[in-house]
């Protein structure tokens, strides 16, 4: 698969409505890679999320623990291997592992996605270079504000409904998303508990993050076209 520019990464990413957040542990029922395969023409913007394990050293400069290096560049490798079989594959992130999309950047990765305490996105630039994205997560309008001057290419918002998936039991709500997108200048992808069922609550904001109600659903297609109608709606 061909690497992408900077002007064709950033060209896609600001059309993106729908992100899919690829954890294998939540397609439930399926298997994971085939779950992808059916996933990758549906979506804008895929980002390799492989769950850290409870073993896993926090590192260096950072508050969080990571995944692995070797299971984030293997799901990268198959993600880049069935986008390359369509004609216009979405974005390809990987979350946390700066150093799997520098090792793999030349292969078509665009980029990473960081969290609060994960490598710093200046660190994180000098690496990969001004072509690359760089995603941060945010929780509320003031850290919004700050990613710009963070060098960051788009944001994470959330969680915007109560969430299993990253433990989150208290929500800030889709008036919340709403209002950061407003005064934000980067393309705001609202996280946490969103499936079809209230994704019409962020139809003004027009985008989202999804994980469980597309990888765990009994069909991801149709489930997939609700969304993506949900989100470009008003846009």
């Amino acid at each position: 698969m061909r690497a992408r520019n900077a002007q064709e990464r950033r060209t896609a990413l600001s059309s993106a409505r729908l992100m899919l957040l690829f954890t294998p542990e939540l397609c439930v029922g399926t298997d994971p890679r085939t779950r992808l395969a059916t996933m990758l023409p549906l979506v804008d913007v895929v980002q390799i999320r492989i769950k850290p394990r409870a073993t896993e050293t926090v590192l260096p400069g950072t508050t969080s623990r990571q995944a692995t290096a070797k299971e984030t560049f293997e799901w990268a490798l198959v993600a880049l291997e069935l986008s390359a079989e369509l004609d216009e594959p979405p974005l390809l992130i990987v979350n946390d592992r700066v150093d799997v999309a520098l090792a793999l950047a030349k292969r078509g990765v665009d980029g990473v996605h960081l969290g609060r305490g994960d490598f710093p996105t200046t660190a994180a630039r000098e690496l990969l270079g001004p072509d690359a994205l760089i995603g941060l997560s945010t929780h509320d309008v003031i850290q919004v504000a700050m990613a710009e001057e963070q060098d960051a290419d788009y944001v994470g918002f959330g969680p915007i409904f109560a969430t299993q998936t990253k433990g989150y039991e208290r929500a800030i709500g889709p008036e919340a998303a709403w209002v950061a997108s407003i005064g934000s200048g980067l393309p705001l992808f609202p996280i946490g508990g969103i499936d079809a069922l209230n994704v019409n609550s962020l139809a003004e904001v027009g985008r989202a993050a999804i994980s469980s109600a597309l990888l765990g659903a009994e069909n991801p297609v149709e489930v997939a076209a609700v969304l993506r109608e949900a989100l470009e709606g008003n846009r």
